[in-house]
């Protein structure tokens, strides 16, 4: 095992371009890391320089202590795991497992005895003769992990492994890898575009956007303590809803109404101007049918039409829309990207904000119905509309 550490790393393409930015990340032995962002941002590149897979163009990276930039991948002694499976198709699933210890000419009885011990951990010891056609493709995904365990690495790295697999396996295989990295305790990077993935995996998640790194955080403290609008926007699924805001003597002013703020959150925002715009972040969850709440006060009733009503078993998404001015949002870089990410186009109109609440599944609301909903004044979260920063994190 061994920690990972990139310095001031930087990666840089013939033509200027900078795929990773001066990259600081330490990676403790035995961590659980994931390296999450939109597509682009640079974590595959990031995973593929610990790799050696490509050349590190400024900085340092190390890993165990040693500096291995100049190390060939096969020195470095990592094992990798890809989204494609990348199995040999004609031999044996215990074949396949043991092919990297066959290249190193590892003696036959040692080399059978890390098989049978993988294939133990991963529940394949009766698919052992089998051939890869044979198999599902959660059980593919385990022989490909088998083969980097055999190998005992002192990390893994793992670049977007369930992305292949359908929504009902990638969730058993999340659990799947989470029980591996219990039991192996290797420092393990996993590269990853579902922020799903990034909440229940890792012991720490290293956000990125555009070659740089936005924050490094446990997944929790990330969901309640975002540094800035892209975090807040990537962590949390549906994702937080942004409104254009004020504050004016302990009373926030939102689209919807206005809400006298907790002494907690005027204890936040202290450094905040007086009655300048703001980007007001409500997540979905932080919302609720009036009438379930009851009367908790530390909040506000806003009357809304619901549009579309997503009844989900458990709870209710409901979408609905209101009006403000909102030309600050339209405005902001890192809205414009999150949108992109999310597979929209260009941001809505100035004066109408879409809005997505959580609601429990005993609500009574909706759909075309007049509704009251309830917003926890306690959750919300603040951002300046020009540097996009948390106010809270100042």
């Amino acid at each position: 095992m061994a920690e990972i550490v990139f310095q001031d790393v930087t990666k840089r393409y013939p033509d200027g371009y900078e795929a990773v930015k001066s990259m600081d990340l330490e990676i403790a032995d035995g961590e659980f890391m994931i390296l999450v962002g939109p597509s682009g941002c640079g974590k595959s590149t990031a995973l593929n320089m610990i790799a050696g897979l490509e050349d590190i163009s400024d900085g340092e990276l190390r890993i165990g202590g040693e500096v291995v930039n100049q190390k060939a991948p096969r020195d470095r002694d990592i094992a990798m795991v890809f989204q494609s499976y990348a199995l040999y198709p004609h031999m044996s699933v215990r074949e396949n497992m043991a092919f990297p210890l066959t290249i190193m000419k590892t003696p036959k009885d040692e080399a059978n005895r890390r098989v049978e011990e993988a294939a133990e951990i991963l529940d394949l010891k009766q698919h052992l003769d089998r051939k890869p056609s044979q198999l599902s493709g959660g059980q593919r995904q385990r022989v490909a992990m088998g083969r980097a365990i055999v190998r005992d690495p002192k990390a893994f790295l793992m670049d977007e492994p369930l992305s292949n697999l359908d929504a009902k396996l990638r969730v058993q295989m999340r659990a799947e890898v989470a029980r591996l990295q219990d039991q192996l305790k290797t420092t393990m990077v996993y590269v990853t575009h579902d922020q799903t993935e990034a909440m229940t995996l890792g012991d720490r998640v290293a956000i990125m956007r555009a070659g740089m790194l936005q924050q490094v955080d446990s997944p929790m403290q990330l969901y309640n303590h975002p540094k800035n609008l892209f975090v807040a926007g990537f962590i949390g699924s549906p994702s937080m809803n942004f409104l254009p805001g004020r504050i004016s003597d302990g009373v926030l002013k939102l689209p919807m109404g206005d809400i006298r703020l907790p002494e907690s959150k005027r204890g936040e925002l202290r450094t905040a101007p007086a009655d300048k715009p703001l980007i007001v972040g409500i997540r979905p969850e932080d919302f609720e049918d009036a009438a379930v709440v009851g009367g908790d006060t530390e909040g506000a009733t806003f009357k809304t039409t619901i549009d579309v009503l997503e009844a989900m078993g458990s709870e209710y998404y409901a979408h609905f829309t209101v009006k403000g001015e909102g030309q600050d949002m339209q405005d902001n870089v890192e809205l414009r990207e999150l949108q992109e990410d999310a597979g929209g186009g260009a941001l809505a109109s100035p004066d109408s904000f879409d809005v997505v609440a959580r609601l429990d599944q005993t609500s009574g609301v909706r759909i075309h119905d007049p509704a009251d909903i309830w917003i926890n004044a306690a959750k919300i979260h603040f951002f300046d509309p020009e540097s996009g920063q948390s106010l809270a994190n100042r």
